[in-house]
């Protein structure tokens, strides 16, 4: 069975590809996961508030933050430049040792900051960059014209300020999903990844705290990326990588069905151990091998709402055929 796929236009040999989280922080886990068949691993995400975080601790450390004055841009920027360097360090690592793509990840909310960090992950050597832009409409100040500006102003200067592929990470939070979606393909990325797992928050009635629930995601939450990517697959410019609530090779294939590109997996590998990546390869190749598939291109997209087809009538024929038992 050929599993071969591509991935930001990257060639891979599976569409498996493991998501950023923390296990993909190590060099010894990066080098299982390729062993276990992973197509592209992406690393842990740089946070721009971890870098702040290390710049003030840093800086106190040695003194207070009012004793720098005018030299305080020159220290700050030579702490960040640590921090980082640590991170790249692992990326310069990866790429001796890995034959797989490795893709960087990041994480801000400052628009300088985007232009910086994306700079630095191409000078590492990233074959591509994943941008996490959890951009979330909290605030009432915040209008949906204000989020596709931001987006706008951030993806177009990334495209003229580094070559290497890029994709974008978005949340399921935006009122016109599909269209906006459609947009961000039109705007010279390579992929869009959907979706990040937001933190859920929960309060300790006891302590009378806010403290964040369980964030490792089910086996349900599948059933939310998978409608999107059915939606959304045939009518982007841009391959989708699909994310959140994949546990099982079933899904796997759900998500190839649907139109997704490849499939990222995080939660199954916590639970299940880096090795699980083989279960998954098999499961996938098994079950092509029942059906007589030979390539992923023979059946990807297959069960996707198509090109010249609403979605909402063919959801709501799905809705009626249940319900009502049309």
């Amino acid at each position: 069975m050929d599993t071969k796929t591509k991935y930001l236009g990257l060639d891979i040999d599976s569409p498996i590809v493991v998501g950023s989280c923390g296990l993909t922080n190590d060099i010894n886990n990066l080098v299982k996961m390729e062993q276990a068949g992973a197509g592209a691993v992406i690393v842990k995400s740089v946070f721009e508030e971890q870098i702040i975080y290390d710049i003030k601790r840093n800086l106190s450390m040695m003194a207070p933050t009012d004793a720098y004055g005018m030299s305080y841009e020159y220290v700050a920027s030579h702490v960040s430049d640590d921090s980082l360097g640590k991170h790249f360090e692992l990326i310069k690592e990866a790429k001796k040792r890995l034959h797989i793509p490795v893709v960087g990840s990041i994480n801000c909310y400052s628009f300088e900051n985007w232009m910086t960090y994306t700079q630095r992950f191409q000078e590492a050597g990233c074959d591509a960059l994943e941008l996490n832009m959890a951009i979330l409409p909290y605030e009432t100040t915040l209008s949906n014209e204000d989020v596709d500006r931001l987006f706008s102003n951030i993806i177009n200067t990334l495209r003229k300020s580094v070559s290497i592929p890029i994709s974008i990470k978005v949340s399921q939070n935006f009122t016109d999903m599909a269209n906006f979606m459609q947009r961000l393909s039109w705007m010279n990325i390579n992929g869009i990844t959907m979706f990040n797992k937001s933190l859920n928050v929960d309060i300790d009635i006891d302590k009378m705290e806010l403290t964040h629930a369980p964030s490792l995601s089910n086996p349900d939450d599948i059933f939310n990326t998978l409608r999107w990517v059915a939606i959304l697959s045939k009518k982007l410019r841009c391959d989708i990588s699909a994310s959140t609530g994949v546990h099982s090779p079933a899904d796997v294939v759900k998500m190839l069905l649907a139109g997704a590109g490849t499939v990222q997996v995080v939660s199954c590998l916590y639970k299940n151990g880096v090795d699980y990546l083989r279960t998954l390869n098999d499961g996938l190749r098994k079950w092509m091998e029942e059906k007589g598939f030979e390539s992923l291109s023979q059946f990807r997209g297959n069960m996707a709402v198509k090109p010249n087809e609403e979605a909402s009538m063919f959801f709501r024929t799905q809705f009626m055929k249940h319900f009502a038992q049309i």
